[in-house]
């Protein structure tokens, strides 16, 4: 048997991390067992769905490395639903589905309960297909369904609490439960792995496949990931879509790594590590069935562990989109013209140190290709207090004696400077740094100055200086 396993994300929005977390385990165990991965896009709710969240599910595949090409599909639910009418009326036909025209009103009426389930009213009723009657499954009236789970064991349900369930609306069109049932039959999906979710609607698909005359799959429901109050993610609450931290300048390599730890590690005490030995140790057998817990601090600090690990060349590149701007990155603050590869590629190796995700690189370069710095006003306040002025006065006619206008002189001379007036190098630095970069903190100030020039320093500590006038 070929081990066949898929993604089947809906085409309704960003791409959750979540999802990405599922897709690379699918992925995973796929390539493990010499298996495909196929791409469903499950794209029924013609109400929501936009082809710009299909390309958008299919990019994002692409920058956590299931790259297009490499993958069965993708295949469109939609093009199944001959596949699904077919199945509810072979159901009808068995016995095994009904037709029922209960309101929720009537169910209400009748259990005296909002909370109850329906209630079986129309089972013998004998009706026909027609306006407003859905077609329901006919769950057995005894007996357990057993799902064999590869992460969580054999969950048991009393067939008895499945209410008999929709498996068709009115107008005939499958709902949800029969439509992804028969779609994995038509591609003959051996293994389903999929979020925890969905663990509530998996007796009613197993007995669907068992009513079909189909053995059901291998099931394998992953934790799902909460944040820091332990709540499920929700795109209306969290910061939960992939695209975004892709544009905030979080590594392809950095993300993939950090979603697998989400229920699983790898051996040892690690959590860094090669994508070829997550490739060979993970295991849906040591998938931890508790929540996971997605902590962007911890996320925020991998992704620094991995920039720093670049080599300097590979680090310029990877900054390129923030330097220019894209269609989803906003440019940056200064002309094209002014931007200088020279001096970017001076400084790329003390920016490397600094940042935890890419997009940093454009508040601590700015001040290289702008007429003027970019003055945080909290940052000048603090810096610019009483003395500051004469400071700069000095700074400024040491810095027009230096001979040599690199970083060592420039950092002995303002130490000098800062001797004469008692302060040490950290407090006399403050107001030079304001002036020329705008801000309080950033990359080192002498390297920073030796990069920028003699005279766009100078001008820079002049205009401070006039403007504490």
């Amino acid at each position: 048997m070929t081990v066949r396993v898929r993604f089947a994300p809906s085409p309704t929005g960003m791409f959750h991390v979540g999802g990405a977390r599922s897709a690379l385990q699918n992925w995973i165990f796929a390539k493990q067992q010499g298996g495909v991965f196929v791409l469903r896009i499950e794209d029924t709710d013609a109400a929501r769905n936009r082809p710009e969240w299909t390309e958008g599910i299919l990019s994002a595949l692409d920058w956590i490395g299931i790259q297009r090409g490499s993958y069965e599909g993708p295949y469109f639910q939609s093009a199944n639903a001959g596949e699904h009418r077919d199945a509810a009326t072979r159901l009808h036909a068995a016995g095994r589905a009904y037709y029922c025209d209960c309101t929720r009103e009537a169910i209400q009426a009748r259990t005296g309960s909002q909370y109850q389930g329906y209630d079986g009213f129309c089972r013998d009723r004998g009706l026909e297909a027609g306006p407003g009657r859905a077609l329901r499954f006919r769950t057995p009236d005894e007996g357990e369904t057993v799902v064999v789970d590869l992460v969580r064991g054999e969950p048991t349900f009393e067939n008895k609490l499945i209410e008999d369930f929709v498996i068709a609306r009115g107008d005939g069109s499958a709902v949800f439960l029969l439509a992804n049932v028969v779609d994995d039959m038509v591609m003959g999906i051996t293994h389903v792995i999929r979020a925890e979710e969905h663990l509530p609607n998996t007796p009613k698909q197993q007995l669907l496949w068992d009513a079909l005359g189909v053995k059901p799959p291998v099931w394998a429901h992953v934790p799902v990931v909460v944040n820091e109050k332990r709540q499920k993610l929700s795109k209306r609450r969290d910061k939960v879509a992939l695209e975004a931290y892709r544009d905030e300048g979080y590594l392809a390599d950095a993300m993939r790594n950090y979603l697998m730890l989400l229920g699983w590690a790898p051996t040892g005490d690690r959590e860094i590590v090669p994508w070829s030995v997550i490739e060979s140790e993970f295991r849906l057998a040591e998938v931890n069935p508790s929540p996971a817990f997605f902590d962007e601090k911890k996320l925020r600090a991998f992704n620094g562990e991995y920039i720093r690990a670049l080599p300097v060349d590979e680090f310029v590149a990877a900054c390129q989109p923030w330097l220019t701007g894209t269609d989803t990155i906003a440019p940056p603050p200064w002309r094209p013209a002014e931007f200088d590869p020279a001096a970017f590629a001076a400084v790329a190796p003390l920016a490397q140190t600094r940042i935890a995700v890419l997009s940093e690189i454009v508040p601590n370069v700015d001040f290289l290709f702008l007429s003027s710095p970019l003055v945080e006003e909290a940052a000048w306040a603090k810096a610019m207090k009483e003395g500051a002025a004469d400071l700069l006065d000095e700074a400024i006619a040491a810095f027009e004696a230096l001979p040599e206008w690199a970083a060592e002189p420039l950092k002995a001379t303002l130490e000098e400077v800062g001797a004469r007036r008692g302060l040490k190098l950290g407090k006399a630095q403050a107001p030079v740094r304001v002036a020329v970069t705008g801000r309080s903190v950033g990359l080192p100030l002498f390297e920073s100055l030796a990069v920028l020039g003699r005279e766009r320093t100078l001008t820079r500590l002049r205009a401070a200086r006039l403007r504490l006038v």
